[in-house]
């Protein structure tokens, strides 16, 4: 029995897609391919962004400190909400980490979870991100909408949502650097 070159090719087309369910390989081929076709985040149009005009929303640090979103105001600000458990949280966390090397010390970063310390800490590690993680206290209010993670928000001095996005986005591009730029009046 002669098996023809057109069955073979999707026998192994078959096992790819398999291999996407049932084994490290898929977990892994998953999280680059979400990588590879995440793009920027759109901008929003200045006559259509919404202006945050109250600050004083309670969150909590790494160390599990209460402290307020005030101290943000007047600053240019990231914000992430993710979730470990969340597949697409990670391949945009890696891309958020290369973006918080390059302005952690002139941008507010905030990448919120309302998840518990231990596994977030336990992620953190294990991926070797260095971003500062921030607790969401669910039920409290916010400036922003915090549900269905991913989500980020890119705020500048005045307050002005300039990026809305929802779910993952390539956030170390040229384009999100020079939009960081044009904030930070460089």
């Amino acid at each position: 029995m002669k098996i023809r070159k057109k069955t073979v090719i999707n026998i192994a087309i078959i096992l790819f897609v398999l291999s996407f369910f049932v084994t490290p390989l898929g977990h892994h081929s998953k999280i680059w391919l979400m990588q590879l076709f995440a793009f920027s985040p759109e901008v929003t149009e200045e006559a259509e962004r919404e202006q945050i005009t109250d600050y004083d929303w309670t969150l909590k640090d790494a160390n599990w400190n209460f402290f307020n979103f005030e101290r943000s105001e007047g600053k240019v600000v990231f914000i992430n909400f993710w979730a470990s458990w969340r597949l697409p949280s990670l391949p945009e966390l890696k891309g958020i980490q290369k973006l918080y090397d390059t302005y952690g010390d002139q941008v507010d970063f905030y990448i919120i979870t309302d998840e518990e310390r231990e596994p977030v800490e336990t992620f953190m590690e294990e991926y070797g991100f260095t971003f500062p993680v921030t607790y969401l206290i669910i039920g409290n209010r916010s400036p922003v909408d915090t549900s269905d993670p991913p989500r980020s928000y890119v705020i500048d001095q005045e307050g002005y949502v300039v990026v809305n996005q929802q779910g993952i986005a390539d956030w170390n591009s040229a384009r999100v650097h020079e939009l960081l730029d044009v904030l930070l009046g460089k």
